[in-house]
């Protein structure tokens, strides 16, 4: 009863697919007759024409929509705004040492921060702003997150930089969640949380305090674009570099310890908040970061953020390991895409996935893959049975929606 009402849930919230149409060049192209439904586009959608809400707004969805209900359930939690929470504990304390190192002419912090910026952007915020050519990898469906072919969850914080540049800021720290697909294990996740700084300088503010700096030029003779400066000089470069290093210098040993430019020119970077979190406070599994379990959040409920923490572990739960072997279909399939389905069916029960064993039949030279899932709850011992039940939807999904021939 258990097995069948998790199958239900699984099929009914996530995997309502159909063939979407191959998208070429703008143009949209029919469905042929009879067509398997494509790895890439199994979606959260309900029928064609349909839409999600998101954020107290409505988007279409199309033939590009790839979200999943796990992943979409995410979006609002911020994270990184929740006090106390490890990931805003680190937010703090980058926000401290900019606001403290970096002051302006008028005892002001430099430095604005921007915390609360939606998640949804447009393609052209995330891809197009920065230059991103239409045919770069990085805008693959089997890496992103896509509401429709204009809209998607932002890859990265650098989709709100051409916004804060062109409405007249030169310095300031983006921080949000951000998504992408990726393979499941320890160390990854399809929502986490990046910190990115930028900061511009004009030619007066590069060159001051050097020897004859007032010769110096930002850049050279060459031509400029619409879309790009022309090149920089060397002596603008290295000054540039000397600075972005002396900044990460600075903020690395603040927080472990010793252990649309115009006529300006600057530095960019950009920190996974979890990464650190997880060096600093020696967290083991990323999926922690989500847990609403109070022996994880009370161990960060600190009076003064700089404070040293070690995080406690909760009890070691014996994991429960089940394969999965299936030959591929003959086109459309990636992994990303069997990942994706993995942790939508089995949600943060599932610990990590491996591919482990590739073999190709001789005869047919049809493709087999066998992964192996690790499945552990972060609270409490799982059993065969409650596994057994997450696994059989696995294989079902995997055959309806990725179009598999199973080998179980």
């Amino acid at each position: 009863m258990v097995c069948s009402a998790l199958r239900r849930v699984a099929h009914m919230h996530v995997y309502l697919v159909r063939k979407a149409s191959s998208v070429s060049k703008g143009h949209h192209h029919h469905q042929a007759l009879g067509s398997r439904p494509a790895a890439s586009e199994f979606a959260a959608r309900r029928a064609p024409g349909s839409v999600v809400e998101l954020l107290g707004k409505s988007y279409p969805q199309d033939d590009y929509s790839n979200l999943s209900q796990k992943v979409l359930s995410r979006v609002g939690r911020n994270l990184h705004n929740q006090q106390h929470h490890p990931l805003w504990l680190i937010k703090e304390r980058v926000k401290e040492h900019f606001y403290k190192q970096y002051v302006g002419r008028f005892g002001t912090p430099m430095f604005s921060v921007y915390d609360d910026l939606s998640p949804v952007v447009t393609t052209w915020q995330n891809f197009d702003s920065l230059l991103i050519p239409p045919d770069h990898p990085s805008r693959k469906k089997g890496d992103n997150y896509y509401l429709n072919g204009n809209h998607m969850l932002r890859a990265h914080t650098s989709a709100h930089q051409w916004d804060l540049l062109h409405a007249g800021l030169d310095a300031f720290l983006v921080v949000g969640d951000v998504y992408r697909r990726d393979q499941i294990d320890s160390q990854h996740y399809p929502v986490f949380h990046q910190l990115e700084g930028v900061r511009l300088f004009s030619k007066h503010e590069l060159f001051a305090g050097i020897k004859d700096g007032e010769s110096l030029q930002l850049f050279e003779q060459s031509s400029r674009s619409a879309y790009k400066q022309e090149t920089h000089t060397m002596e603008a470069t290295k000054l540039i570099e000397f600075d972005l290093k002396q900044t990460l210098i600075r903020l690395v040993t603040h927080i472990f310890g010793d252990a649309g430019a115009q006529d300006r020119i600057g530095w960019a970077f950009g920190l996974g908040l979890e990464r650190l979190a997880m060096i600093l406070y020696d967290i083991p599994d990323i999926r922690l970061f989500w847990s609403e379990d109070e022996r994880f959040l009370k161990q960060f409920r600190v009076s003064d953020i700089n404070q040293k923490v070690k995080f406690q572990p909760l009890s070691k739960y014996p994991a429960v390991i089940n394969d999965i072997s299936f030959w591929l279909p003959s086109e459309n399939y990636t992994e990303n895409d069997f990942y994706d389905l993995v942790r939508t069916v089995g949600g943060d029960l599932v610990e990590k996935v491996d591919l482990i064993d590739k073999f190709e039949h001789p005869k047919t030279h049809k493709t087999s893959h066998c992964y192996r899932i690790t499945y552990r709850h972060m609270e409490r011992t799982l059993s065969q049975r409650e596994v057994g039940c997450i696994h059989q939807a696995v294989q079902e999904a995997a055959v309806q929606l990725l179009g598999v021939e199973g080998r179980f």
